[in-house]
């Protein structure tokens, strides 16, 4: 098989675009749009700037409520057109409990989600009557309502694109709201967008050199970052065979994307992110049924969440030194590809016996994870991945699966993911998964060991990680791929893990 250079492939990668959202802050006093939102915990009374737009509409508002008997719990949305001087009235139930910064960003993403999203009349979002001890919850709902308003559409008709909307969010303290909102969430906004753009895009525009390019780009004139791609070659020097391995089918050479970033002080350890980035995952000589395969093009996810969080973590100048480190490679059947029972030796000197080449995301982040521990000797590992099935069918869409070695860990973790709003739920980690691994002919088998999937697939990455390092396996396979909406993010991608790591960072620096 003839192998084309990237260079003479570039010209058939689009430029990844991160459409954001108009956001701007105002204060209470000002004069609303023709389209409002509200929240609401009662249809009895409305109160502060809710009150306000009753009295607008003459009490028209309230009676239509009533009429329509509309329901104040959490995230339920109604929509009333024409009353008033109103061209639409959309009313979101708050219920009546303390909202966190999480459901702050459920409420921003639940009222833009009955919005025209090419509306040419900007849209008021009144947040005085929210019940919180957050601060600057305007700046948190701004964060929902901007990870809401995404749309991949690049590759429709002009006419069937879409334009993002245009926001006025009404703060009691607009300065604070929007110091918050420009200085910190919009980046974090900007990084989900990224992993998402990443995720979405078709595999023949993402592989491991186009990923390389799109994501260094997104980097440019943002202090305190170094850049670092090790090629073939280099992987040749440290031997790091597991990766070279799963993208030797490939037409697309195999790379290891290693972004730095030095905000705190010097000679600080950092934390390290590692993220699982196959392009596009055919199983290789194992290959994959036909259906559902086109979604093998967002096995990258894990490090698109890695790139994103770095993006935002870097461009809001956090006191904290972080490096990122995402294994690149296409995962295809070809003449030279690796075999089930093949043989490949990793950098740290532990050989892999082979018995599924679908099960090569393990194999990639077994070289990765050794990389970061022997270059940057981080205080903290998180490694992330769409590694396995058995994940989304024991914790399905709501939870990522979470694997560590100390159940205090664990507990961090999944403060940190209520927190975030990502949630995350332990999955165990016991000894025998270890001993399962072993390998007639080799130090241990990739696959095919038996149950638990999960934990077995975590216990291949922990066979690489020093046992006095505190690490964090996570399994998004569940969370990774929408079928439907949810409050803060349409089907499709949802750039899991960038919100999750990022809190992470900000607990752990």
């Amino acid at each position: 098989m003839k192998k084309l250079s990237a260079l003479a492939l570039l010209w058939l990668v689009p430029l990844v675009s991160m459409a954001m959202p108009g956001i701007e802050f105002s204060a209470e006093r000002e004069a609303f749009n023709k389209r409002v939102v509200l929240f609401i915990d009662s249809t009895e009374t409305l109160t502060g700037s809710a009150q306000t737009v009753n009295q607008r509409t003459d009490g028209a508002l309230l009676k239509a409520m009533q009429a329509a008997e509309v329901s104040t719990a959490f995230g339920k949305t109604q929509s009333f057109y024409g009353v008033g001087p109103y061209t639409q009235i959309t009313v979101v139930g708050m219920a009546d409990e303390a909202l966190t910064q999480a459901s702050l960003q459920d409420l921003g993403g639940y009222a833009i989600s009955e919005l025209p999203a090419n509306g040419e009349q900007p849209v008021s979002i009144l947040t005085d009557n929210l019940t919180t001890e957050v601060a600057t919850p305007a700046a948190w709902i701004a964060m929902g309502a901007g990870l809401r308003d995404y749309h991949f559409d690049k590759y429709k008709k002009a006419e069937s694109k879409t334009t993002p909307r245009q926001l006025v969010i009404q703060s009691g303290d607009m300065s604070a709201a929007t110091a918050k909102y420009q200085d910190d969430l919009r980046y974090l906004v900007q990084g989900a967008h990224l992993a998402r753009d990443m995720a979405s895009e078709p595999g023949k525009s993402i592989y491991p050199q186009a990923f390389v390019d799109k994501v260094k780009a997104q980097f440019k004139g943002i202090d305190n970052v170094d850049i670092d791609v090790l090629k073939l070659s280099d992987m040749k020097k440290h031997n790091m065979g597991a990766l070279m391995g799963v993208g030797q089918g490939s037409i697309h050479d195999p790379r290891l994307l290693v972004i730095e970033y030095t905000g705190g002080k010097k000679g600080d350890a950092p934390i390290a992110l590692v993220g699982k980035g196959i392009t596009f995952d055919t199983g290789g000589i194992s290959l994959k049924k036909n259906d559902g395969m086109w979604a093998m093009k967002s096995d990258l996810s894990g490090a698109a969440a890695v790139a994103g969080t770095l993006l935002a973590v870097a461009s809001r100048g956090e006191e904290v030194n972080l490096v990122g480190l995402m294994p690149l490679a296409e995962n295809m059947p070809a003449e030279d590809a690796i075999r089930p029972g093949d043989v490949l030796t990793t950098m740290q000197g532990t050989t892999i016996e082979i018995i599924s080449t679908d099960a090569e995301g393990r194999l990639i982040l077994a070289d990765a994870v050794r990389y970061a521990q022997d270059e940057y000797q981080p205080k903290m590992l998180v490694n992330i991945a769409t590694l396995t099935g058995s994940a989304a069918r024991a914790l399905s869409d709501e939870y990522a699966a979470l694997i560590t070695r100390e159940w205090e860990l664990s507990e961090q973790m999944m403060a940190a993911g209520k927190a975030s709003g990502e949630l995350v739920w332990p999955l165990p980690l016991h000894p025998n998964h270890f001993k399962q691994l072993k390998s007639e002919i080799a130090d241990i088998k990739n696959s095919g060991v038996g149950s638990p999937g999960a934990s077995i697939g975590a216990a291949v990455v922990g066979t690489f990680i020093d046992e006095d390092l505190p690490w964090v396996h996570l399994d998004i396979a569940g969370v990774d791929w929408l079928n439907s909406d949810i409050a803060v993010a349409p089907k499709g991608s949802q750039g899991w893990g960038v919100r999750f790591m990022d809190q992470v960072v900000r607990d752990n620096k």
